[in-house]
Order: structure tokens, then C-alpha cells, then sequence
């Protein structure tokens, strides 16, 4: 039986050709590094591999690390098989892991969306022969709304907060997430208040990004200054004595789970705005057929249903297990400093 290009294993996605992973989530010799989330990229691989782009991001949340900067489309030999990364839509450095050999092409997409967000370079699809998909949102339930109208109800949500006399604490993950909200909020509304782990990692990001000015919440900042301003926080802050001095305050999520609204109820949040750096379903389904690819490999996300409904629309579809979360943890919020 012909040995697969790319098997998962108890360390991650592995390349036996290349001797190379793709994501790991066990220490390893040499790994290729989709983007920075913390369960994408983590701590202990001896060299990794990533998009340029995303090197000063690891290189924050993970420290003195041996890392290789490559550009989109820049095929790299590893013991014979060619490597390139391509756009994936999902962060910043987000990429999508192209691996041939012997006129065999796979594509690991780590996590990705199809909406240009004007954040992240805009996903494009890459022709393949076996494609390597999450399905974090793989239910025809979730269907994204453009996000120009979400960043509308957003500003509004503040604007009518601040008439109010009341704080708007807004959260998201403190990397991505945060960056695509601090782009598109309207600072003439007021000023941008920020949680210390999402100052520190919009700080990493402003070389390579257009944003507005924001204030870091410290000791020194008195409640008075925050009312009627906007804050953003991580999921992790909620709850939190940090959260006291927001006082008035009324809290509101961005993620692709407020499409339920029993998920605003539990995690306690005020209002719920639709928001994702995933696919939707048909986002998944018009990359897929993008590819061309004939298999389908389901990652983390609802991968049982996504991938039987693949098969029947005709492709080879499987699931594998993974420790990827897509947006259903908080790993790179409960991983950062989150010093106030």
C-alpha cells in the first residue's frame, strides 16, 4: 500500500519524505508553522518555518526561537519535496501549506476565511489533489454576514453605549481578532482602550499594519477617563477583577458562535456580534471545490458531519484527529501576559 504523503501522528501532521511537520502540537525537530495561533504554533520544535510575516509573531509569544521567514508562493526543498506557502485569509501570516512530490500535491490549510477582511492578505485557493481542511463552522447554520455591516452594528452598539454614559468593553482574541476590530472601529466616536495583552500584541503588529491610536489600561488610568470609551479585551478578562473599573459597563462578543444565542447566554456576554476568522459552510464548501481536490481530509470543527456530507456530494472525504481548537478555545488568550 502506498504510503501517504502526509499521515497524522501522536506528534502532528508529519511529511516522512521531508522528515518535516506541518503544526505540531508535540516538540519536534523541524516544523512548518501555518500562523501564530498558540494551538498552531507551539513551544519546543528545535527550527520552524514560517511566513515572514508571521516570524515576529511567534517569535513574541514563544521567545528565542529558530525560525526561517519565507514569502508567499516561495517553494523551499526539504530531502526532496517541495514546500510552499500561500495566503489563507485567516490572520496575519496566516498561510496555507502547499507539499509536493512525485507530481503529488496536498494543501494544509491550518485555519482559514475567504472574506477579505483588509487585515490578513486574502485567501487564494491552491489546486491539489488531496486538501487538508478545519470545519471549526462546517454547518449549513453559520452563514456570515458581510463584515462592513457587522462593523456598522459595532460602532453603533458604542455610539449609543456612550450616550448612554456607559463603557463598551468589546472582546476578542488578543491576536487577530483584535487587530481586525481595532482596524474597522471608528475612533471619532471616542478613544480605543486596550487589555495589556492585546496592547502588546497590536504593538508586534503595527509595523505591518495601518490602525488607530490606542491607550494600554494601567494602574494609573482612572475609571472616569474609560466612561463611554470603547476597551477590548480578551474572552479571559470577562469576569475578571480587571473588568471592575469599566464600571458602568456593557459587554459584547465578536465570534462566529454568537450566531446561537445560547452561547451569548453562557458565557455571560450583554450583546453578540457575528464575527469570524473561519469559513462558514459555504465559505468551506466553495474552497473545497476551489481546489479541484478529489480527498478531503476534516480536521478540528464539526468533522463527522462535514465530512459525510463531502461524500456525498462525490469527494473522498475523512476525518482525522487533531488538538487544533479553531474558535472553540482560548489557548492564545489564556497564553499571553495579560498584564492590565
Amino acid at each position: 500500500m502506498k504510503t501517504p504523503l502526509l499521515a497524522f501522528n501522536e506528534k502532528g501532521i508529519y511529511c516522512a519524505e521531508a522528515d518535516v511537520y506541518l503544526d505540531p502540537w508535540k516538540p519536534v525537530d523541524k516544523a512548518i508553522i501555518s500562523h501564530g495561533h498558540a494551538d498552531h504554533s507551539r513551544w519546543g520544535h528545535k527550527k520552524y518555518i514560517t511566513h515572514h510575516s508571521n516570524v515576529p509573531i511567534i517569535k513574541h509569544r514563544l521567545g528565542d526561537i529558530s525560525c526561517i521567514g519565507k514569502d508567499w508562493n516561495e517553494s523551499f526543498m526539504i530531502n526532496g519535496v517541495k514546500f510552499s506557502l500561500h495566503p489563507a485569509g485567516h490572520i496575519i501570516g496566516s498561510s496555507q501549506i502547499r507539499v509536493e512530490h512525485k507530481g503529488e500535491v496536498w494543501v494544509f490549510t491550518g485555519d482559514y476565511k475567504t472574506e477579505d477582511d483588509g487585515v490578513a492578505v486574502p485567501y487564494e485557493p491552491v489546486k491539489c489533489h488531496t486538501f487538508i481542511t478545519e470545519c471549526t463552522f462546517g454547518l449549513p447554520a453559520f452563514k456570515w454576514v458581510p463584515q462592513q455591516q457587522v462593523f456598522e452594528d459595532i460602532n453603533n452598539w458604542w455610539a449609543q453605549n456612550q450616550k448612554e454614559g456607559k463603557t463598551s468593553v468589546l472582546f476578542g482574541y488578543s491576536l487577530g481578532k483584535a487587530q481586525r476590530l481595532l482596524k474597522h472601529l471608528d475612533p471619532s466616536i471616542g478613544k480605543i482602550y486596550t487589555h495589556g495583552a492585546i496592547e502588546n500584541m497590536t504593538e508586534v503588529l503595527r509595523p505591518q499594519l495601518e490602525m488607530p491610536e490606542t491607550t494600554r489600561i494601567t494602574r494609573d488610568i482612572k475609571k472616569e477617563e474609560i466612561k463611554g470609551n470603547i476597551v477590548l479585551a480578551p474572552p479571559s478578562a470577562h469576569g475578571s477583577t480587571w473588568i471592575r473599573k469599566m464600571v458602568p459597563f456593557v459587554t459584547a462578543s465578536a465570534s462566529g458562535w454568537m450566531t446561537f444565542r445560547g452561547a451569548r447566554r453562557r458565557r455571560a456576554i450583554d450583546k453578540g456580534f457575528v464575527l469570524s476568522d473561519h469559513c462558514d459552510w459555504q465559505g468551506l464548501l466553495t474552497s473545497i471545490k476551489a481546489t479541484g481536490c478529489e480527498k478531503v481530509i476534516c480536521t478540528h470543527g464539526y468533522t463527522d458531519i462535514f465530512s459525510r456530507y463531502l461524500r456525498e456530494q462525490g469527494y473522498d472525504a475523512r476525518t482525522e484527529e487533531t488538538q487544533y481548537e479553531g474558535e472553540t478555545g482560548q489557548l492564545e488568550a489564556d497564553n499571553e501576559k495579560e498584564s492590565a
